[in-house]
């Protein structure tokens, strides 16, 4: 369940109780899932859970009968249901909230359908249906209900079944028995009924003295036993799933009819096997059943053998009605208890790990009855070995052979070529996966092993080495699971090792991530010098001009001419020109699954061109399997990250260069050097906070946590945590530079803007100087000094009073100032509710001589009274 739904879920439900107040639903939500876990990893008993729901019950042998029913179906979660509603009928309170909340909805219901009543008239109808159409409207409803309780026939459900696996896999069609098989039904052992009775006695059995008929229904009852009609006792037919009943001839003597009544369930025992039996032996309904029914038939032999016996010491005078009651009582319960297996499996419609859950169940229930308990083992041994087959190939050498969809490990048909282009973990979660009901209980506990053993294996395989765990030994079903258990923990623990030597030592992952942190992550810093002068020109073009084949080819030349020439893998680096800014990139990602993510997709694109430092963003060539780790989402994120560096150094170079601007400016003696100076500050402040942000992200928060993950990467012990290690990582980095907080992102977006602009403002101030300085200098040499000195002071006061200069340069630092107090009273806000968060070390750096503590210490007291009224 996906946290998405577990917050659906507990709203919904929260809503349904009329709760209102209290914790909220994020209190049950954190405790969910703190404690949820993919698979079942707990049994309850539901003995006493159901003896006490009984109890409760106005009803007691409804509820009784329908849990039977579903437990015969083989509900998986019905248990653990019937324990959850004892542990609710035990809390008084919470009974009487949830009666009364009944109450106020069958009110509501009773009040929705009163007035959906009044309101409805019936239209009045000028003749009335005649006879014939009322015989064709009761046929239609006779067929409707007919073909809602009968179920569907066998060859209906193998036909299904077949197409469902030609469907899966068209390469490999299950082979099909011969029609003859179906249509033949002397073929089979089971009763062959007809309309018309085989033939009429001549002299009706209850005219014939008490021993003449008890030696005449011993023959009958001896060919009944074996699935053939007597003289006096008649099989009915079966409809669905229904048991066999006889008819017995009335006029018999009632003693011997009683004794007839006490044997025949054996017959309808037999019946009911040998119906499974030769239905299940179909290649349709798979290998564990076909195990089963096999199994079946060897316990078989010991009856008929048994009735083969009796039917000797019949020819030989010597087997009376009480004779072959005493013989036959020891097979009643085997027939029983297989008759009884027979109807669950049929009921449920169980296949593969389903049919072994239901064996297992029942093995465990019969405890203290070790007879019945060793019947049960000996087919629940039989019917496990295919399904361990598969098991044992899964998790020795990471094969699935499955060809009729028993195991409880499914494959899907995906290619790994696409991962890079995929925005998700797709083919790791989703080539192999758990099918829920294929899981057989005993195995429950460690599915997930079993999933993963295989799946490590299977990418050793898929890169050309063949593998098979040294530790390989067959694996049988036995009470005492860690038999089993310690196998799979063995196979699980070599498979780890294996691929994670495999990725660590052959294939570098470490060293991969260490190239991708030096270019996504700004860790070459000479690299970055020389590439951004030598792309300035290129990158400051709209994105549609650019060239890409030029950025590549200066990306070459930066590599080359930086420390960066040292990485093995500097090749796999690519330029990639991106849709969007970083962001929108990033605010389209925070919306989804909220209100506005439909808002935010539908909203039609800006006019405005993107320059290339806005869509610049690089790329990364990562091959299998190391695109397991570094899938397009890692990458992603790691470009989301590079794309706020990047801006963010570029900013840094354009108050840079008004630096170096403003120096020119500096020997000119300016009349309004009071504004002037206002600017430089601004400047120096812009600067400041713009620094400290890039030292902030890269040395209190990427460093750091990078040293983490190498650390925690060093004690990995499966390739899972590698994965969640990775992901932590990446996670925290956006988390704590900010990337991840859609009001944080405006205010920076907004910084970072008002920046650029003063920039832009500036570096039009020192164009328009250095013109007028080019056209002092064409004057003669000795009024050089003089004429400069004058025309660009006169130059500058009318600037000042033609576009109020001074007032601009104002503005900006009055919006600055709004927007950085806003962003520190943010993130003082964050850390403090978030104690994780590292953010509060950038107010420590911008703040770091009280300047703004004051003022933010008046907008906390603001807000504190906003909240207070």
């Amino acid at each position: 369940m996906s946290e998405f739904r577990i917050h659906h879920d507990v709203n919904e439900l929260l809503g349904l109780l009329n709760v209102r107040g209290g914790d909220g639903a994020e209190v049950y939500i954190d405790l969910l899932q703190k404690n949820r876990t993919a698979y079942v990893t707990t049994t309850v008993s539901a003995h006493s859970a159901k003896v006490k729901m009984a109890e409760h019950s106005k009803t007691p042998e409804d509820f009784l009968r329908k849990y039977d029913e579903l437990k015969s179906k083989n509900a998986r979660i019905l248990d653990p249901l019937v324990y959850l509603l004892s542990k609710l009928s035990e809390d008084k309170e919470t009974l009487k909230f949830l009666q009364q909340n009944a109450k106020e909805r069958s009110e509501m219901s009773a009040n929705a359908a009163s007035s959906t009543t009044t309101s409805y008239s019936i239209p009045a109808t000028s003749s009335k249906m005649s006879m014939q159409e009322l015989e064709e409207l009761r046929k239609k409803l006779g067929n409707v209900t007919a073909s809602s309780t009968v179920p569907q026939s066998s060859e209906v459900i193998r036909k299904m079944l077949r197409d469902r696996h030609n469907k899966k896999n068209p390469t490999q069609p299950n082979p099909v028995f011969p029609n003859w098989v179906y249509d033949r039904p002397a073929l089979i052992g089971d009763f062959i009924t007809s309309p018309t009775p085989v033939g009429d006695p001549v002299v009706a059995i209850g005219t014939m003295p008490l021993a003449a008929q008890e030696q005449a229904l011993v023959e009958d009852l001896l060919f009944v036993l074996i699935g053939v009609d007597g003289r006096d006792i008649t099989a009915q037919p079966v409809l669905g799933r229904q048991s066999r009943s006889f008819i017995v001839d009335p006029s018999l003597d009632m003693s011997v009819k009683e004794l007839v009544n006490r044997i025949l369930p054996v017959a309808s025992c037999y019946s009911t096997i040998t119906r499974f039996t030769e239905e299940k032996s179909s290649f349709e309904y798979g290998q564990v059943n076909h195990a089963l029914t096999a199994a079946m038939r060897t316990l078989m032999k010991e009856y008929l053998i048994l009735v083969t016996q009796l039917e000797h010491l019949h020819r030989q005078g010597t087997l009376s009605l009480q004779k072959l009651w005493f013989y036959i009582q020891p097979t009643m319960r085997t027939l029983e208890i297989l008759a009884s297996i027979a109807t669950s499996v049929d009921k449920g419609e169980c296949m593969g790990g389903s049919t072994l859950s239901l064996l297992h169940d029942r093995t465990f229930n019969y405890t203290g009855d070790s007879q019945a308990q060793e019947l049960c083992l000996y087919l629940t041994k039989a019917a496990s070995v295919p399904y361990f087959e598969i098991l044992e190939k899964w998790i020795y050498r990471g094969i699935i052979k499955d060809p009729y969809s028993e195991f409880m490990v499914e494959e899907h048909e995906l290619q790994k070529e696409k991962i890079q282009e995929d925005y998700n973990d797709k083919y790791w979660d989703q080539r192999y996966t758990i099918v829920q009901h294929r899981i057989p209980s005993f195995l429950q506990k460690m599915a997930d092993k079993i999933l993963n053993t295989g799946k490590y294996l299977n990418v050793v395989r898929e890169c050309g080495r063949d593998v098979t765990c040294p530790d390989a030994k067959e694996v049988l079903y036995t009470l005492k699971e860690r038999a089993y258990v310690e196998q799979i923990e063995k196979a699980y623990y070599y498979a780890s090792k294996v691929l994670l030597d495999f990725l660590m030592e052959e294939k570098e992952l470490v060293s991969r991530l260490r190239s991708i942190k030096h270019y996504f992550l700004m860790d070459k810093g000479d690299f970055f010098v020389h590439f951004m002068d030598l792309t300035e020109e290129e990158l400051k073009k709209q994105v549609d001009d650019i060239i890409p084949p030029r950025l590549e080819a200066l990306l070459e030349l930066a590599l080359r001419m930086s420390t960066a020439n040292t990485d093995p893998f500097k090749d796999d680096l690519k330029i990639d020109l991106m849709p969007h800014d970083v962001i929108t990139q990033l605010l389209r990602v925070l919306a989804i699954d909220t209100k506005q993510e439909k808002a935010i997709i539908n909203a039609e694109p800006t006019e405005v061109s993107l320059s290339g430092l806005e869509a610049f963003s690089f790329d990364y060539i990562v091959k299998w399997p190391l695109s397991l780790i570094i899938n397009r989402k890692a990458l992603t994120r790691y470009q989301m990250l590079f794309r706020h560096m990047f801006y963010c150094k570029h900013v840094e170079r354009l108050l840079c260069n008004v630096w170096i601007s403003n120096k020119t400016a500096k020997q000119y003696s300016l009349h309004s050097a009071k504004w002037f100076a206002a600017a430089f500050a601004l400047r120096q402040r812009m600067l400041n906070f713009v620094q400290n942000i890039q030292y902030y992200m890269m040395f209190e928060v990427m460093e750091p946590t990078w040293h983490i993950m190498e650390n925690n990467l060093k004690s990995a012990s499966n390739i899972d945590d590698v994965l969640c290690h990775h992901t932590s990582f990446l996670d925290n980095c956006l988390k704590d530079c900010m990337l991840t907080n859609p009001e944080l992102l405006r205010i920076f977006s907004k910084l970072m803007s008002v920046c650029v602009m003063f920039t832009n403002c500036m570096q039009r101030f020192t164009q328009s100087m250095k013109i007028d300085s080019e056209k002092a200098e064409r004057t003669d040499e000795a009024e050089k000094k003089r004429l400069a000195s004058k025309f660009l002071a006169e130059h500058v006061d009318a600037l000042q009073s033609d576009s109020g200069f001074e007032g601009t340069i104002s503005k900006f630092d009055s919006n600055f100032s709004t927007l950085l107090l806003d962003l520190l009273d943010k993130l003082s806000i964050y850390s403090t509710n978030d104690c994780e968060h590292s953010m509060i070390n950038i107010i420590y750096r911008l703040d770091f001589n009280g300047f703004y503590t004051e003022r933010l210490e008046r907008m906390a007291i603001e807000r504190s009274q906003k909240t207070a009224t």
